[in-house]
């Protein structure tokens, strides 16, 4: 079985999107492709994201906000909007979820750091159901 791909989703893919990628790639490793992308993306990654996900040892400062195409959302098995209206493609055979989730755009470290352990939960709840770690 090929290993499964996920697609977090937002509207400037600078915050919510960018985190629960990098939460993503730190917990499920290789076992999962990863990619996030946002239909009007921002300039730069949200700077108070990235100081949150570093307080927890992940590196973020060097991701770029991109684009959603239609591409992305057909290599992936799941796509995931972060609660910000954005809508993906729809095609048969793919999941798609909708984790409404506060805006951290704007906002300082300390509120941001919420959102950033929620995401965390749900990301860890999501390999859990798709690529739970082998049994040894």
């Amino acid at each position: 079985m090929s290993k499964p791909s996920v697609l977090f989703v937002c509207v400037h893919n600078a915050g919510r999107s960018q985190m629960a990628a990098a939460w993503l790639t730190h917990l499920a490793g290789d076992r999962v492709e990863v990619r996030s992308a946002g239909s009007a993306p921002a300039d730069s990654v949200n700077p108070a994201a990235v100081d949150a996900m570093r307080e927890v040892g992940i590196d973020m400062s060097a991701e770029t906000p991109k684009i959603l195409t239609v591409d992305a959302v057909k290599a992936s098995d799941v796509c995931i909007t972060m609660g910000c209206g954005d809508a993906c493609p729809v095609f048969p055979g793919k999941r798609y979820l909708d984790w409404k989730l506060e805006d951290p755009a704007g906002q300082d470290v300390e509120a941001v750091r919420p959102i950033r352990d929620e995401i965390k939960q749900l990301v860890e709840k999501l390999i859990a159901e798709i690529a739970p770690a082998p049994t040894v």
